[in-house]
């Protein structure tokens, strides 16, 4: 039986650190992209419209990059016996699933006001 749970903690880390990086460089990623086209939108005039899908493509990719974080939390619940850690991890957990809802919920609202407008 302890040979199974080396196995699962010898694939569980890694995973775990693959699955966080992922969500690093999509987080990372989409800032930079955020930052770089609300600068963009400043040298002109943008429209309420441009403005808006700026908004909802970083809104996407925030959403996808907590999306793997929970992941690897969950993963990451798989191998740990301290009670302490497994709160922790369960506060993030639920820190970031509140995050999403309310990104997402925005995501459809801003959605649903597009559709309106045509």
């Amino acid at each position: 039986m302890e040979t199974l749970r080396e196995w699962l903690v010898f694939v569980t880390e890694p995973s775990v650190i693959l699955i966080d990086a992922i969500a690093l460089v999509v987080i990372v990623g989409s800032t930079i992209q955020a930052v770089f086209a609300m600068v963009r939108l400043l040298m002109s005039t943008p429209s309420e419209r441009e403005r808006r899908e700026v908004w909802m493509r970083y809104a996407r990719w925030l959403i996808a990059g907590l999306t793997f974080q929970l992941a690897a939390d969950i993963i990451e619940t798989s191998i740990t016996t301290d009670w302490e850690a497994i709160a922790r991890v369960g506060a993030i957990a639920v820190i970031r699933t509140f995050l999403n809802y309310f990104l997402e919920r925005d995501f459809g609202e801003t959605q649903a006001r597009q559709e309106q407008a045509r």
